[in-house]
């Protein structure tokens, strides 16, 4: 071999090295979708948890956040995340419903947690965890339940009653359980993406829905609702999810730093969406453009009353099972339902 030739062969493994050390330098990058606005406690949580996770792995990570549904809408997003086209996720739990998962559907069946402390001895417990686990079998890791808050209903017209809401037609996540919510109250449930509702409000598409106070504000609603009624008949929360084959092909030293900046996220996450909604209510009702009424104990009754069967009524479809399980959490707490 003439001294040429060994030049470029020296020449042409330094450059291979170059290139296979630049790729190694290339930080791995976890795409984070999510359907609502940067300013609501979901939102806030994903950019903790983007600060986090980049300043504990030294830059060897970067999360590019996309919120407000700007890459995938509701029913876009989970297809998405199980195809690789976004890594991580926190969709309702509304969500995994539709995919094939019906026992998360507990968590909308109205006046189910009656305080934040029987919620969180779900999602923390073996209940919880338990649901987290019935995702892999879908290419899916469960990794956190994040807390937005308690349900609100506005609409065009006072609704003190539950009779009140007969013939409204209500915007409604896609969940068969929410869809019977509504009937019960003989309403008429419209399925339709988060990012299409303050469009179907104002121009009459709807007449009306229920959020918790922070997605009602961030989305700007109550200047397209008259009234709400603090029912607080329902929870609406989030699981933080991955695709399942990305995640367990991470470097073991980078997943549990990732693992650690997803507890620390959580803990703000609930820390933060009480305070959340109860500054997001106050804000509208100093705007004064949507009325908020109050129920008394015994309106909540009422409500309560019209609402429960729906619990009998969806055991066939959540599972008897997982809602007596959910029972049992609140009656440990001193709770019947």
């Amino acid at each position: 071999m003439n001294f040429r030739t060994l030049l470029c062969c020296a020449v042409a493994g330094v450059i291979a090295a170059g290139s296979a050390m630049a790729q190694q330098a290339q930080p791995i990058v976890i795409k984070f979708s999510h359907v609502v606005s940067v300013d609501t406690p979901k939102g806030k949580a994903a950019e903790m948890f983007k600060k986090l996770a980049e300043e504990r792995t030294k830059g060897r990570v970067k999360v590019d956040v996309f919120p407000n549904s700007q890459l995938y809408k509701d029913k876009e997003e989970m297809e998405a995340l199980q195809l690789g086209a976004v890594q991580m996720l926190a969709p309702s739990l509304a969500k995994f419903g539709p995919l094939g998962v019906k026992e998360f559907e507990v968590f909308d069946l109205p006046y189910i947690f009656p305080t934040k402390e029987v919620l969180r001895s779900v999602t923390e417990g073996p209940v919880g965890q338990g649901l987290l686990k019935k995702l892999e079998t879908k290419g899916i890791l469960g990794l956190a339940y994040w807390d937005n808050g308690f349900k609100i209903m506005s609409a065009n017209k006072p609704i003190h009653k539950p009779e009140d809401l007969k013939g409204q037609k209500m915007r409604i996540q896609s969940s068969k359980v929410l869809d019977a919510e509504m009937r019960a109250l003989q309403a008429l449930p419209q399925s339709m993406a988060f990012s299409e509702v303050y469009q179907a409000l104002q121009t009459g598409v709807v007449d009306g829905t229920e959020n918790p106070p922070s997605n009602m504000f961030t989305q700007k609603m109550h200047e397209v609702q008259k009234h709400a009624t603090v029912t607080n008949h329902g929870y609406l929360g989030y699981a933080v999810i991955v695709n399942k084959k990305f995640w367990e092909g991470l470097p073991t030293d980078i997943r549990a730093v990732l693992e650690g900046a997803m507890n620390e996220s959580t803990r703000f996450a609930n820390a933060i969406a009480l305070q959340e909604n109860e500054d997001a209510l106050a804000a509208m009702k100093a705007s004064g453009k949507t009325e908020f009424y109050t129920p008394t104990a015994d309106e909540v009754a009422a409500w309560r009353k019209a609402l429960l069967p729906v619990h009998k009524d969806m055991e066939s479809r959540v599972g008897k099972e997982t809602i007596e399980a959910v029972y049992k959490e609140a009656a440990k707490l001193g709770f019947k339902n």
